[in-house]
């Protein structure tokens, strides 16, 4: 190839690296949707009054939700209450958390998760639970039923009042106890109490009923979550799988059953559950229910005009005048982590999902976490990882690249039998096997050990794409974030030149056509990983550096080994 060959060849590499840097930049931007949330924003935790209900955004003007499991009648709600009062808002920090509650019914409107950013370089904390023009996640609870003072049948939507307008965690306080009060036309006292611990991303959810009055009050615990159908703000803009977005719900029966928004329009949810609980995933986050312990539940879904309702309905609890009674549930709203979903509710730790590998993305994740914990870097982590997986298979590589060594070395006689017998198909087919098997080579030896590695590839995929640990981590350098892809692809162009380097190791094809596609494969698996996570290519160059270092140490040695038998 003449000097001005390479020139452009390189030129036009050189420019096509530019222009695909360029179509990054312009297409992979954060989506409008969130954008024009943030332009909206009323601001976490400030108590604005500019916050609007979920009510507020073009409901249907029905009110009717969730009903009781008492004969099954539909039961009228206050969700839809339109209030306004001032001091409308109450605000809540704790050392993970900064929540807005709406004292109109309590509800969480707006939850921001201190310990996480929105985006990469970006210092605002990520807003999980939200309520703004363009976007409505909240968490509702409320006491429907026959007295409930959430049930529209009863009047307007409570307002409770608080001690205070903020509450905040202090140093050296291990929970916060925030209660809301409300005292109905009748006598009965209602204390809706939050209850929150340090370093927790649960909440205790839970009514104080005091009956004064001189009847019996009866009413219905419900707990729900309420979302439109705005995408995922934390979905990877990296190319590949995407995120399960929708609810799941968990019995004894079916302890993960998944619905995403068209499941939850076509087939509404209508079943009594002891034992579980429901949640609504995003990517690495969610919120969720867990009712009480042996408690039945109704869990439900419903539409409230744009907005999807996910919740549950507990029996009526009554109330005789006198006395008092405790009913609630628990509430978790943060980041998909293994070991703190585990001991919130059982298999709430299933919505880290690792995909229909997960028992062996689970044990690889453990290892990783490990490293993690001697080294402090994920991308180290994950370095380490890959060595760990390259010793374990060493064996197994180590008797494919003898194979492809001794192919290599019988080379100059694949050709001479290709120039004898290259017209007879069949009688050159019979002489390469006889030559295999005198030189005692396995011409499918080199493929078991990419089979086998890759559902462990797989595995590692979703290992990264599901831990939130991974979320903005960095590992050095340019890498800033091992879950979204290289913004300037220098990991996928070295992962290719790795393979490029390793196919020279490999024999030659005897069949031209299959030589061709072997040297594409370089190209074709550079252009795969451009947007892959940065974390899975690390994995992948990594891995072909070891091989390609035993590859030709065990090929070297082979050679040399012929050499000494012809001499």
């Amino acid at each position: 190839m003449d000097i001005q060959r390479i020139v452009l060849f390189a030129g036009l590499a050189i420019v096509s690296y530019l222009m695909v840097l360029a179509w990054n930049e312009d297409y992979h931007q954060q989506p409008a949707t969130e954008q024009v949330a943030q332009a909206t924003s009323n601001g976490a935790g400030t108590g604005s009054d500019a916050m609007t209900l979920p009510q507020e955004q073009g409901t249907s003007g029905t009110s009717e939700e969730f009903s009781t499991p008492e004969g099954g009648q539909q039961v009228s709600t206050n969700a839809d209450s339109e209030q306004a009062i001032d001091d409308q808002f109450v605000t809540v920090s704790t050392d993970v958390f900064d929540l807005t509650i709406n004292r109109v019914s309590g509800n969480l409107v707006q939850t921001s998760l201190l310990n996480y950013d929105k985006s990469l370089n970006s210092r605002e904390p990520l807003k999980l639970l939200t309520n703004t023009e363009t976007r409505t996640y909240v968490l509702e609870s409320g006491l429907i039923g026959r007295n409930g003072p959430d049930s529209r049948a009863n009047g307007e939507a409570p307002v409770y009042t608080a001690e205070a307008n903020r509450y905040e965690l202090s140093e050296g306080q291990d929970q916060l106890v925030v209660d809301l009060t409300h005292t109905t036309d009748a006598g009965v006292t209602i204390t809706k109490r939050y209850t929150f611990e340090r370093n927790s991303y649960e909440i205790d959810v839970r009514y104080l009923i005091d009956n004064q009055s001189g009847e019996a009050w009866k009413g219905n615990f419900t707990g729900k979550i309420v979302r439109d159908q705005a995408p995922d703000p934390t979905a990877q803009n990296s190319m590949g799988i995407q995120a399960f977005l929708g609810m799941v719900m968990s019995s004894p029966e079916d302890p993960y059953e998944k619905f995403d928004f068209d499941d939850l329009s076509e087939t509404p949810v209508n079943q009594s559950v002891t034992n579980g609980w429901l949640a609504f995933l995003q990517h690495y986050f969610l919120s969720a229910w867990v009712p009480e312990r042996d408690q039945p539940a109704q869990f439900q879904t419903t539409r409230r005009g744009p907005l999807y309702v996910m919740g549950f309905v507990y029996p009526a609890t009554t109330v005789e005048p006198g006395d008092s009674v405790e009913v609630g549930a628990r509430a978790y709203v943060g980041p998909k982590i293994i070991d703190r979903l585990e001991t919130v509710a059982p298999n709430l730790d299933r919505t880290v999902d690792f995909g229909w590998l997960f028992f062996i993305s689970l044990p690889l994740f453990v290892i990783m976490e490990w490293f993690y914990s001697l080294v402090g870097n994920w991308g180290v982590a994950i370095i380490l990882l890959t060595v760990l997986v390259k010793a374990v298979f060493f064996h197994l590589s180590a008797t494919s690249y003898r194979s492809m060594a001794k192919m290599r070395a019988v080379a100059p006689q694949l050709t001479r039998l290709k120039e004898l017998y290259g017209d007879d198909r069949q009688r050159m087919s019979q002489e390469m096997m006889a030559l295999y098997k005198r030189e005692k080579i396995n011409p499918l030896g080199g493929c078991l050990p990419i089979l086998v590695q890759m559902p462990v590839f797989i595995s590692l995929y979703w290992v990264l794409f599901e831990s939130v640990q991974l979320r903005h981590a960095p590992f050095m350098l340019w890498i800033q974030d091992l879950s979204q892809m290289d913004p300037y692809f220098i990991l996928p162009i070295l992962m290719g030149a790795s393979m490029f380097l390793q196919m020279h190791l490999n024999p030659t094809p005897p069949d031209p056509m299959q030589a061709k596609i072997m040297k594409m494969m370089p190209l074709i698996f550079t252009v795969f990983f451009l947007w892959f996570p940065a974390g899975l290519v690390l994995y992948w160059l990594v891995n072909n550096i070891l091989s390609i270092s035993q590859q030709w140490y065990i090929t070297r040695k082979i050679e040399a080994e012929t050499a000494a038998k012809k001499a």
